[in-house]
């Protein structure tokens, strides 16, 4: 009988059992009349489940996965048909057997639990433990507890699509090792734990290497890796070198810690040669190399560059910094506090990050909506999608857009798009006038043809660098890079976003031949949050 079937009985009470096997819920039919009249099907309940409803449900849900009857337990989910087919593959597919479930007291309509099991295929055994919860739910349909099925209920963290298999690992295992063959563990850099399961994904065969046995975590996307989470047999690890350096990452695993949702790069800017990457996420996405947002005022780099390379103005010239600016009917204004300076000189506004004079300014001719496009993509490589850094990564996005976002665009909000490895790269062009792609693992390994770009004139760049060194000296990045001179600079951005009680921070710079970004999802002024993050790796020097 399927869920949500409703029984009408003619005479005493009668309790009906529904769903599969024998297992459900009930609907209690009263006779009503005593004359022999029929009964109407019973109201379906509404409202959250009780405390007992919770607990039957649960319990049941558990005796029928611990007998691995997938079918039956499904029947107990709001979703069956996705419920299924990952209930039998835990037995079929991931060949764990001697299941034990051990829920706490529910907390409501939720359970917490731990599992315990045996990890068995061709004569290995391993056990595995790990800890998890559901939620119980009322059907909509039949009135039903039903647990609110999510893959993550079969194992923490479990998205969509993703399997667990026990067998031959799809990649053979790799030893990953920095620039100088330090070793580089999930254990010892624990944000580059998702990183090096790509690493494996892509590189595992050209490292040398030969299969494991183990029980892992399979996505839907296979460039994501696999997830290994027991190692029946091992495999022979293939060395695999990246541009990683260990006390620059060191450096970076650390300084994010302090801020909640924080990502940060690092690059060689004569090389383009990635020297760390860290995220401290309650997700494991790799926001540093894919994150898509905002940059606020980092982005006056670019369009300084723009400004320069147009003939609009340069550094010593001028770039007045008023109260507010009007473009296309939107009022743009500074940050709290900014004194308006209406003899400022570029790098007077780019040095306090005047967003009004730069608003000005993308008015003069010979400016077009496309000109802070070309800069982006001629001279810094920006947004054409054609970066092959060794693993996934977005590449920016710096559209031509017309009305008031030709405005916004320029102080790095409207439709710009970027991510800390974007503006890491961003700084190392600003500073050396060449654009070299970004890369963790050399292109010779694979023959990958690394991006290309024009760059800028020495006299653009000598400028830029120039301006960050005020703004790191003297300006907005001072705090933040006390003590990091004499050959350094810096650029401090915040990015409002809807919906959000603080902007977005955003801080990049160099020291050296060293160029780091960092991001702080509302961590709020540039050097509040993300710039103590970018100056803790630029002390390491590489």
């Amino acid at each position: 009988m399927r869920k949500g079937a409703k029984a009408a009985i003619v005479g005493s009470v009668f309790a009906v059992m529904v769903g599969g096997a024998g297992y459900g819920a009930y609907n209690v039919v009263t006779a009503i009349g005593g004359g022999g009249g029929a009964a109407g099907p019973a109201a379906v309940r509404t409202g959250p489940p009780s405390g007992d409803e919770v607990k039957e449900t649960s319990d049941k849900f558990f005796a029928a996965w611990e007998k691995g009857s997938a079918t039956a337990a499904a029947d107990y989910t709001d979703n069956a048909a996705d419920a299924q087919p990952l209930l039998a593959g835990y037995r079929d597919d991931a060949h764990l057997t001697d299941v034990r479930i051990t829920p706490a007291e529910p907390s409501g309509a939720t359970v917490s639990y731990s599992v315990k099991a045996t990890v068995s295929y061709e004569g290995k055994t391993k056990p595995l433990a790990y800890d998890s919860e559901l939620t119980v739910v009322r059907g909509q349909t039949t009135g039903k507890a039903l647990v609110d099925w999510q893959p993550s209920v079969v194992y923490p963290g479990l998205e969509k699509g993703d399997t667990l298999v026990t067998g031959e690992s799809a990649s053979p295992p790799i030893e990953a090792v920095d620039r100088n063959n330090v070793v580089l563990t999930k254990e010892k850099y624990p944000s580059l734990g998702p990183i090096l399961d790509v690493l494996r994904a892509k590189y595992g065969d050209e490292a040398g290497g030969t299969p494991a046995v183990e029980l892992a975590v399979r996505h839907a996307d296979a460039n994501a890796g696999a997830k290994t989470l027991v190692t029946l047999a091992k495999g022979k690890a293939g060395r695999l070198r990246t541009t990683i350096s260990a006390t620059a990452q060191a450096a970076a695993e650390r300084s994010v810690t302090n801020y909640a949702e924080s990502s940060v790069v690092a690059v060689k800017p004569s090389t383009g040669e990635v020297l760390a990457v860290a995220n401290h996420r309650k997700d494991e996405f790799n926001a540093a190399f894919e994150g898509e947002l905002a940059p606020g005022s980092t982005m006056k780099i670019i369009t300084a560059a723009m400004l320069i390379d147009n003939g609009v103005t340069s550094m010593n010239g001028p770039a007045p910094c008023t109260d507010t600016a009007v473009w296309q009917s939107q009022t743009f204004h500074n940050l709290t506090g900014m004194k308006a300076n209406e003899s400022a000189t570029l790098a007077n506004s780019f040095l306090r990050s005047c967003n009004t004079a730069f608003v000005k300014l993308v008015d003069e001719k010979p400016l077009t909506d496309e000109s802070l496009t070309t800069e982006a993509e001629e001279r810094f490589g920006l947004g054409k999608d054609n970066w092959k850094t060794g693993i996934t990564s977005f590449d920016g996005s710096v559209p031509a857009s017309g009305g008031s976002d030709r405005a916004a665009n320029a102080i790095g909000q409207g439709d710009i798009q970027m991510s800390p490895l974007n503006m890491a790269s961003v700084t190392a062009t600003a500073i050396t006038g060449a654009f070299r792609q970004p890369y963790l693992v050399s292109p010779k390994l694979n023959d990958r043809q690394l991006a290309t770009a024009r760059g800028l004139s020495h006299g653009t760049s000598a400028q830029l660098k120039e301006m960050m060194r005020l703004t790191a000296a003297q300006g907005t990045g001072a705090t933040a890079m006390a003590g990091l001179g004499p050959d350094y600079g810096a650029k401090t951005g915040s990015a409002e976003v809807d919906g959000q009680a603080k902007s977005n921070s955003w801080f990049t710079g160099f020291r050296g031949d060293m160029a780091a970004a960092a991001m702080t999802e509302e961590g709020g002024h540039g050097g509040d949050a993300a710039g103590p993050i970018v100056a803790a790796v630029l002390r390491t020097g590489g």
